[in-house]
């Protein structure tokens, strides 16, 4: 078994290989010295348009995707399957790009930029009424996202995009209740292109306002010592006990989470170096990258970046960010306390070792080295708690990094470093904004025929259907119809949320499914934060759940273990990330800033969440004091949903059902003994 540690470069494959988003194609020297200014440029006046300038919204939004889809088209290469190190010569290619290409990029910028730089009133005339010549740049705009969507996320969003198209366009051919009047390509442009709800909607804003300054702060906290030292204090944390690099692998994660925004950065940071180690003490190789890619996972529900979601639920419900992170902090905590339970069990169960003290960095050394690295992550979340602009809390962590990285003894960051910095975060925001560009398309189509609440209908009449169907048997005959509806509602909604986010990055995918699925929500009367909570932690799943599970494959390469298998049991040992949304849905209470919240309803949740995780981990594992029969494993984990199903009266009777196998674990065990 090869326990080595993985080299950078093998790292960097992997990335590749597994996130279409770091698929970027080789440069010529001279290109690659331009393209690299042009990110750095696009960083500085992301900085400072966030941060001191005054940019019209339009004009700002218009700027950041001429930047976005311009170097798309240039780092990207238009198929997949070729050689990305490959150099391409000849009479159409110029510094290893094609002249297509470069065309593309120039179409990009002055099709994004037209419309921002047309004098206010001639702008406010065409809206409703737009030129042959303003639907023809619309119409060129529109073409060159789906395209660059295609290159730097995957097929699957443009996808969706073109059928969300062809249905604004054909609504008179629907099926039931999805028909709809229709619209012309006219009158789809001018909503997609010149009205703010399409390509230049919330999504882009966000992205250019928001998101772009978080992914920066995150490449600039990573190079000045954070990331080292949570992984540093993780060890020192959780190493020593029985199982202890998967145990580092949940703290590290859980504490990368709160810079960044991707599970597979996430899962190849933390992974290079707890997966060998879990392989090391006797974890098989796909239960090692099964337990990073499940931890880092949680990275886009952690506070405070939650995968850039929260910035989106910020402008969505229109409350403070700091109320969004204040919500999304139990649900985070209880996804990794059940990862933590089953990575105990399955340590009991093989008789694994911790790390040894020569195995393991010492505290006070730790600090020493990186405390400085703190001060980034302490003005962020200091300013957010304070009630400031998200823009604003970014920038002065991002001026803090700078000048913690100048201050810092060893490995001091040099202007080159940061030169670098300033590249690499743009260049990671790449596929993110070209896939917020095209989501602005769907999420257009959706306000112009309101499909969402057309689907929400069905959604709704086919879970009271199912309902219906299954209330005359015993024991469902207990419930009422109209908990079954929820009940079969929130299941239908879940799987179509696991479906539409494989593939796609997780804040498009959030966006998608908000204004899709979260008006079926509604509909239900569910409080619109936790509609947005239940449809982005789904959404987020589909990041574990074969056969498109990214972050788990990422890890299997790491691993080099069987990546279906990794996938399989990276989504057993999230399993918590799927049953907390029912809870919070059913116990509102759980999110904690909600109208109906109550400090008891939240204490009893609260307990019958961690008890019911606890029990279908141990019904997963197979393993309590001693191995468990077949039988006993079924008992737990069927029991184990009445506690997760908030009430004192479902809490009672699984402890009653459950007392008899505790009493025997116990006696079996002291027998032994």
């Amino acid at each position: 078994m090869n326990n080595q540690i993985p080299t950078e470069k093998e790292l960097e494959e992997i990335e590749k290989n597994y996130d279409p988003q770091l698929s970027f194609r080789k440069l010529g020297v001279k290109l690659e010295v331009l393209v690299s200014l042009l990110l750095v440029l696009m960083s500085v006046y992301h900085f400072w348009a966030s941060g001191f300038g005054l940019v019209r919204e339009v004009l700002h939004r218009g700027i950041h995707i001429s930047f976005v889809l311009a170097l798309v088209f240039l780092l990207f290469g238009s198929n997949k399957k070729e050689d990305l190190n490959k150099t391409n010569k000849g009479y159409f290619y110029f510094q290893n790009i094609s002249i297509l290409d470069y065309i593309f990029a120039f179409l990009a910028v002055g099709s994004a930029l037209y419309l921002p730089f047309l004098p206010s009133k001639e702008l406010a005339s065409i809206v409703g009424n737009p030129g042959l010549v303003d639907v023809f740049i619309g119409s060129v705009l529109i073409i060159l996202t789906l395209e660059a969507a295609r290159r730097s996320v995957g097929p699957t969003l443009p996808i969706i995009a073109i059928i969300f198209t062809l249905f604004a366009l054909f609504g008179p051919l629907a099926p039931g209740a999805l028909k709809h009047g229709g619209t012309s390509w006219l009158g789809f442009v001018n909503h997609i292109y010149i009205t703010n709800q399409g390509v230049y909607g919330i999504a882009v804003g966000v992205m250019a306002q928001y998101v772009f300054l978080f992914i920066l702060f995150g490449v600039l906290a990573t190079r000045v010592g954070l990331g080292k030292l949570f992984i540093d204090l993780a060890m020192v944390v959780a190493g020593r006990f029985s199982g202890g690099p998967a145990k580092v692998a949940i703290f590290s994660s859980a504490f990368m989470g709160t810079i960044s925004g991707s599970s597979i950065a996430n899962t190849v940071t933390t992974g290079s170096l707890t997966i060998p180690a879990m392989k090391k003490i006797g974890y098989p190789a796909h239960f090692a990258g099964a337990v990073e890619a499940a931890s880092s996972t949680g990275g886009q529900i952690t506070p405070p970046i939650l995968g850039a979601a929260a910035f989106i639920m910020v402008e969505y419900l229109e409350i403070p960010l700091k109320d969004i992170l204040a919500a999304a902090l139990i649900p985070a905590l209880l996804h990794y306390f059940g990862i933590f339970i089953m990575v105990h069990l399955e340590a009991k169960k093989l008789g694994l070792r911790g790390l040894e003290d020569k195995e393991m960095p010492k505290f006070f050394h730790v600090l020493k080295e990186n405390w400085l690295s703190l001060i980034p992550l302490f003005i962020l979340v200091y300013f957010i708690l304070s009630g400031k602009t998200p823009d604003f809390a970014a920038i002065y962590a991002i001026i803090s990094c700078v000048v913690v990285g100048i201050l810092k003894p060893k490995n001091k960051l040099t202007l080159k470093d940061l030169f670098n910095c300033f590249a690499s975060g743009a260049k990671n925001t790449l596929a993110v904004g070209a896939a917020a560009i095209c989501v602005g398309i769907i999420v257009g189509v959706v306000t112009l025929t309101g499909v969402g609440f057309r689907l929400g209908f069905v959604v709704l009449q086919t879970a009271g259907d199912i309902g219906g169907f299954f209330g005359n048997i015993w024991p469902i005959s207990y419930f009422s119809l109209e908990e079954l509806t929820l009940f079969f509602s929130l299941i239908l909604i879940a799987i179509s949320c696991i479906i539409m986010g494989a593939g796609i990055p997780t804040t498009a995918t959030y966006i998608i499914l908000v204004a899709v699925a979260a008006p079926a929500l509604a509909q239900l009367n569910i409080e619109p934060l936790v509609a947005h909570f239940f449809v982005f932690y789904y959404g987020v799943l589909a990041d574990i759940t074969p056969p498109v599970a990214l972050a788990a494959y990422a890890a299997s390469g790491i691993a080099k273990s069987n990546p279906f298998q990794t996938g399989n049991t990276a989504f057993r040992l999230g399993i918590a990330k799927a049953l907390v949304p029912f809870v919070f849905v059913f116990s509102p209470s759980l999110l904690l800033i909600t109208d109906d919240f109550n400090l008891i309803t939240l204490l009893i949740t609260l307990l019958g969440a961690m008890i019911g995780i606890a029990l279908i981990g141990i019904a997963f594992s197979g393993y309590w004091f001693k191995p468990l029969s077949a039988l006993e494993r079924w008992i737990i984990g069927i029991v184990s949903l009445f506690f997760v199903a908030p009430g004192m009266k479902t809490m009672i009777f699984g402890f009653i059902v459950i007392s008899p196998i505790f009493i025997l674990q116990i006696m079996n065990k002291k027998i032994k003994n």
